[in-house]
Order: structure tokens, then sequence, then C-alpha cells
């Protein structure tokens, strides 16, 4: 399974490896991405959030998967689309939406979102300390006008932007609206717990993450088969885990990945594979 097919550059490689008689499941909830999918019968696309992900392995009658892959984050082609409102890099619409039948905006949530909850949002996705003042100074304008626009919101954040590295800071403000837009620390969470239930024995979960919040979650959940990261043990002490970790450093792309692909610099890796037995298999880490 390829949860986060975009493009479709994951796929093709997972194509190449595949027998005649494997089977790739893809998803995507951005339906510009059908448009990639390959002619090839051994694929199947599901135009939904991965966090359906065991709905949708009972409707094609799947019973196990040898192998999930999932790069999180947003693909080059929501970045490459202004109208999408993917990047600060353009004045353009803040939607930020990759489903466009949700009916929940960037714009819509400056607009609406009671104070509390954009204080919420910037500190808990954006990691910004100053988050209070920033959902103040939003507060402040949408009261004069409506914030719809990159332009817009650059006014509200201009005392706040700092005059070393502000790219970051702006990456953060919007890193923390589109996760707030997409529900992706809900999705994300969602999908892993169903993760152990429908992968066969010795099959490899692989998932990329981009920030701390993501990475956070899945080392946990790799590591303990929970999301908290406790470790829970049997009366002989043995580690109770659905999941042996592969690598046990995450993996991170190379000075060169990163002179190729800039945007790949950010990127984490990590790989588990499910061992034999029930959800809850012993095994010593």
């Amino acid at each position: 399974m390829d949860l986060t097919f975009g493009g479709g550059g994951h796929s093709r490689e997972v194509l190449k490896k595949l027998g005649k008689n494997g089977r790739l499941i893809v998803f995507d909830q951005d339906q510009d991405a059908e448009a990639n999918v390959p002619d090839d019968r051994r694929i199947t696309f599901v135009g939904a959030n991965f966090r359906y992900l065991k709905n949708y392995l009972r409707y094609l009658s799947i019973e196990k998967v040898d192998g999930i892959l999932a790069d999180l984050g947003i693909s080059s082609h929501q970045i490459d689309t202004p109208k999408r409102g993917f990047t600060f890099q353009s004045d353009t619409v803040l939607d930020m939406r990759m489903d466009v039948r949700n009916p929940v905006t960037a714009s819509r949530i400056l607009n609406e979102y009671p104070v509390k909850e954009l204080t919420r949002i910037f500190r808990d996705y954006g990691e910004l300390g100053n988050a209070a003042s920033i959902a103040a100074a939003v507060d402040d304008l949408r009261g004069v006008r409506p914030i719809l626009t990159t332009g817009t919101l650059v006014e509200v954040l201009r005392r706040f932007i700092p005059g070393k590295n502000p790219s970051k800071f702006m990456a953060r403000i919007y890193q923390a609206l589109r996760i707030e837009v997409n529900q992706e620390v809900h999705a994300l969470r969602e999908m892993l717990l169903q993760t152990p239930d429908w992968m066969a024995a010795g099959g490899r979960l692989a998932v990329i993450t981009y920030h701390s919040l993501e990475d956070r979650l899945v080392k946990n959940f790799m590591r303990s088969g929970n999301l908290e990261g406790t470790i829970q043990k049997d009366f002989f002490g043995k580690v109770l885990t659905p999941w042996r970790p592969v690598n046990r450093n995450v993996i991170t792309p190379s000075p060169e990945e990163v002179r190729d692909n800039k945007r790949a610099r950010s990127a984490k890796l990590r790989i588990a594979e499910r061992v034999n037995g029930n959800r809850k298999e012993e095994h010593r880490i």
C-alpha cells in the first residue's frame, strides 16, 4: 500500500519490484492525484484519506498486506499550484485543503475560529511560543476586514516575523494552519493504530515525516506499539509490541539528496517490521 500516492513516484518504484501477480493499493484524498495513476492492472486507486485504510481493505476483500508506505506532508504538485494556497511565496487565497471537498479552509479558520482555538493551533501545530499574541493580532484585523489572502496574513504577522530566517517562521504558521485544515495529526494517529491488524507477519511499515509532531508519533508507535510511547512488558520483562524497529537510527537524506531536492531536507524515514502472532506480540527490544 502507498498511502500518499501524490505524483506516483514511490508507487512506480514499487511496481518495478512487484511480481506480475502482486497488487498495489494507493490512497490519496487529493482528486488531482488520480490523473497520475499508471496504466497497470496491478494498481488500485482509492480517492480517500488514509485514515479509512481498514474500511477500504474490507471493501476490497483484502485480509493482509505485506508493506505500507506513507510519505507525509504535502506533495510537490500542491506546493507548485498557487491556487491551492499551500505556499506563502505567492499572494494567493488561503485554502490549504488536500481534499477540496473539505468545507474547512485556512481562511475560514483565521476568520471564524475563537481566539482560544487559534492559540492552540499556532502553539500545538506550529510550535510557536508567542501563539497567543499571534492569535490576538489575527482577531484584531479580522474585526476590520476578512483575512483571505497570503498578503493580508503577512500584514497581520509583520510585527512577529523575525529579521533572521523569516521563512522558517512563516513555514510554521502555514504548517499549523495546514495541519488543522486537513486534520493531519488525527488522521495519522488513526492510520497508525490500524496498521498492525492488516499487516502480514514480516511485513514492513515505512513512514517519512517532515516535522517533530509527526515524527514523535511514528517513533513512539514503532517502538512501543502505542502512540504515547509507553513500554508494556509481560511477567518475564519482555516488551509487548507488534513491531520490531528495522532502523534503530532514523534515516535522513544525504547532502547529495538535499542538494538535488531541497524539499527533502527535513525528511525522516522510520521502518518497522510486523512480528509474528497477534496484535501484541512478545519480543525483546
